[in-house]
Formats: structure tokens, C-alpha cells, sequence
């Protein structure tokens, strides 16, 4: 058995100790993009209406599948030669991202809004891809026993990143203008160019990176000759033969083999998927402007929301592992469903108290844990259901499902708060939950929480 120094010493390896500055590099984009954005939109009086539909821009994510057989597989001229396949997409995703950020850090919102929208896709758009290309470089770069650390620095540096977007993006705004209440472009055009500048981060760790080696995958060659040989006996040939062979071993093999392994239980696991973070989700687009109309500070929320709430999830997750490893998936993911609807309720108490500190370190405290609890339940079981011969497409297809729904409802919460207040808006993303917690019962009684069937 390997002794606990051996096991430390795994975090010494180069690619798993650049892990945590590319976890970073896949943190840093998605609250600039989404929360930390509402919060400058909403100081720049834009309505909150408009604020939930600009939310959509988050589908990206969940459309990413669509486009990760083709991050898969397809090369980049020049870059992949020099780089190596998975390299290559990384690296021109990070500078797509960069240029997209400094754009935003340009474009003041009050003035005119349309840019900002453009922008703003196009970083959620490649930051969608360079997460397509991390998955599959972060599973293809060192063996089954490193994965774990692998996980962990990645989790890391992308916590890290995450109160860099969130709270760092407040402290430098405020840093330059810390009047509350009075909306001050320059302030925001400096911390989004320092974040932008940040993405060098990951873009020199990519470049000091090693493409990985993979040896062929026999389950996947098998296939792609038996394909190629039935297209080539219904008269296909030449290059119409090789892009429909590529295009089924790609595209169509990795989701026909999760349909063929789970059968009609496959609908019940994309429904459990795609519904499980919905309460969080749906919230969160309206949780910062909520903050701004209740009069907290970029100070107030930088500290209380962005640094210690991550904190928070941070031992949330690590509770998540624990408990799974010690109770099985189906338990604590139910236990994460449940907490993640009722703690949404705590938010109807803050709405009715007004501006009160204390009770938002409460509010936030507990919503972060409970979320830390059902991710960490939530990836270990879509680990679970992920086949190995197609982990890239397959991973990419599982947490796009995972938010497509969420991030369409959620386009409407601004309405939504127009029309009824805060408070009733919290408490229908609760009962958004529910209908969460009986799939998750219906998924332990089909016996699919193991990835088994």
C-alpha cells in the first residue's frame, strides 16, 4: 500500500500542479459574465428585466455539447502542429476570452448596451470551448491513480478564480470609486481590464503545459473500422466516406452509447440532470441585483458573498465527499436537493429584513454549504455514468443538459421580480426543488444513483 508521503508527493507532478493555475484560467470568465455582471448592470441602472434575459448568454454552457466532438477531434492550423490538439483549442480559447473581457472593460452599459451583449458571448462562448478542452485534457493527461489530485488542485484554482471574479472585481471597483449607490464607469473598466489581464494566467500555463500521449483506445477503434467498413459495402468512398465515418465516431457513437447502456432510464437520468441544480441556478441570476436594491456595499458583498461564501461551498464539498463516501450518492444527493430549495427560503427572511449584514452572512453561509453539498454528490455521480471510451463528448453532454433549463428559466426571473418582489421570487425557486427531490427518489429506486443498472 502506498505510504501518505508517496500519496503527498503526487501533488509535486508538474501537469497536476499546473492544474490549479488552468482551473483558474476555467474559473475566472463564468461570474463575469453572469453574477459579477449583474451587479455593474444593475449600479448602471439597467432594468432587472434586462439583467435576467442577458443571463441567457449562460446557455453557451449548456450548448456546448453541440460543438465538443469538433474540440474532440478537429486540429487548429498551426496551433495544433506546434501545440498538440488539446493545446491548441485551449490556448485560443483563453485569448478569445482575454480579447472579450478587454472589449467588455471598454463598453459602458449606460451608454450603450448592445456591445456589451456581444461581448459578453463571446466570452461565455469560448469559455464554454476551453472548458470542452480542459475536461478532456485533465482525463487524457495522467493516469486513473493521479486523477483525484488532478480534481482537487483543478477545484482549486478554480475557487480561487471564482473570488477573483467575484470579489476581487468589487475590491478594485471600489478601490477606485467606493461611493455607494453612485454608478462610476471607470471604476468597473478598471477591474474588468485587470481581469482580462489575469487570463495570462492560464494561457502561460497552457503554453508550459505537455500535450498529453494517449495510447488508441480499442473500444473506440473497433467501432470506427466496423463503421467504416458498413459505409464503405453501401458505396461510399473517398472523402464523403471519411467525413461520415468521422462524423459518426464523433458525434453520434457517444450518445448512442449511453442510450444503449441505459436503455429507457436514460430519459429518467437526463431529467434528474438537467432539473437537479435548478433552485441555485434560476436564484443566482437575480441574487446580486437583490443585494444592490437592498443597499449593500461592492465591499459588503465582495467579503460576505464572494469570499466567504465560496469559502463556505469550498467545506461544503469537502463535507459532500465525506458524507458520499461514508452514506453512498443516493442519500446525500437527495440530502443536497432538499437543502438547496429550503435554504432559498432563507432569502425570503433577508428580503424582509432590508439591509442587515449579520443576516446575510447567515443567508449566505448556509445556501453555499448546502450548494457544496449537492455539487460534490452531483459530480460523483455523473462520473459515475460517463464512459471512458468517450469521456470528452460524454462529460460535455452531461453538464450541458445540466444547464440548459436552469439558465432558460432563469432568463425570466427578472420579470418575474418586477411583477411579484423579491420575496415570492425566492420562494418559487424553492418550489422549483421539489419536483427535484422525487426524481432523485425515483433514480435510487431505478438503482442509476450507482451508475449501475
Amino acid at each position: 500500500m502506498r505510504s501518505w508521503i508517496d500519496a503527498l508527493r503526487i501533488y509535486t507532478d508538474p501537469r497536476v500542479v499546473g492544474m490549479l493555475f488552468l482551473g483558474f484560467s476555467s474559473g475566472l470568465p463564468l461570474l463575469l459574465v453572469l453574477g459579477t455582471l449583474s451587479f455593474w448592470l444593475r449600479e448602471a441602472g439597467i432594468a432587472r428585466a434586462t439583467i435576467g434575459h442577458l443571463s441567457w448568454v449562460g446557455l453557451a454552457y449548456g450548448f456546448k455539447w453541440m460543438w465538443a466532438p469538433l474540440v474532440d477531434r478537429l486540429p487548429l492550423p498551426l496551433l495544433t502542429r506546434y501545440l498538440g490538439r488539446r493545446r491548441a483549442w485551449l490556448l485560443l480559447s483563453q485569448l478569445v476570452i482575454a480579447a472579450a473581457l478587454l472589449g467588455m472593460a471598454n463598453t459602458d452599459p449606460a451608454l450603450d448596451f448592445r456591445p456589451m451583449i456581444l461581448f459578453a458571448l463571446a466570452v461565455a462562448f469560448a469559455s464554454a470551448t476551453q472548458d470542452i478542452a480542459l475536461d478532456a485534457y485533465r482525463i487524457e493527461a495522467v493516469a486513473q491513480d493521479k486523477q483525484g489530485a488532478m480534481a482537487a488542485t483543478y477545484q482549486a484554482g478554480y475557487r480561487m478564480a471564482m473570488i477573483t471574479a467575484g470579489a476581487g472585481v468589487l475590491w478594485i471597483a471600489s478601490s477606485v470609486d467606493g461611493r455607494v449607490g453612485v454608478y462610476d464607469f471607470k471604476s468597473w473598466h478598471v477591474a474588468y481590464s485587470a481581469m482580462a489581464a489575469a487570463m495570462a494566467v492560464g494561457i502561460v500555463a497552457t503554453l508550459l503545459s505537455r500535450e498529453p500521449r494517449l495510447a488508441p483506445n480499442p473500444v473506440a477503434a473497433q467501432e470506427a473500422s466496423e463503421v467504416y467498413l458498413w459505409l464503405s459495402a453501401k458505396g461510399f468512398h473517398g472523402r464523403r466516406l471519411e467525413v461520415l465515418a468521422w462524423l459518426y465516431s464523433a458525434v453520434l457513437s457517444p450518445f448512442m452509447d449511453f442510450v444503449r447502456r441505459f436503455g429507457w432510464q436514460a430519459a429518467l437520468i437526463l431529467g434528474l440532470i438537467a432539473t437537479y441544480r435548478i433552485s441555485d441556478v434560476v436564484m443566482g441570476v437575480m441574487s446580486n441585483s437583490f443585494y444592490v436594491d437592498m443597499g449593500y456595499s461592492k465591499v459588503e458583498v465582495a467579503t460576505v458573498s464572494k469570499v466567504y461564501g465560496v469559502v463556505m461551498t469550498i467545506l461544503g464539498a469537502g463535507l459532500g465527499g465525506l458524507l458520499t463516501a461514508k452514506m453512498g450518492v443516493n442519500r446525500v444527493l437527495m440530502l443536497g436537493a432538499v437543502l438547496s430549495a429550503a435554504t432559498n427560503l432563507l432569502f425570503v427572511w433577508l428580503a424582509g429584513l432590508g439591509h442587515d449584514v449579520h443576516a446575510l452572512v447567515w443567508t449566505v453561509s448556509a445556501d453555499n454549504l448546502a450548494s457544496g453539498i449537492a455539487s460534490s454528490a452531483f459530480v460523483a455521480y455523473l462520473s459515475g455514468l460517463t464512459n471512458s471510451a468517450y469521456s470528452a463528448t460524454q462529460y460535455a453532454l452531461f453538464s450541458s443538459v445540466m444547464l440548459l433549463l436552469p439558465k432558460f428559466i432563469a432568463g425570466f426571473s427578472g420579470d418575474f421580480v418586477d411583477a411579484y418582489g423579491y420575496a415570492d421570487f425566492f420562494s418559487a425557486t424553492a418550489l422549483l426543488g421539489v419536483p427535484v427531490i422525487g426524481l432523485v427518489w425515483l433514480a435510487g429506486r431505478a438503482r442509476l444513483l450507482a451508475g449501475v443498472r
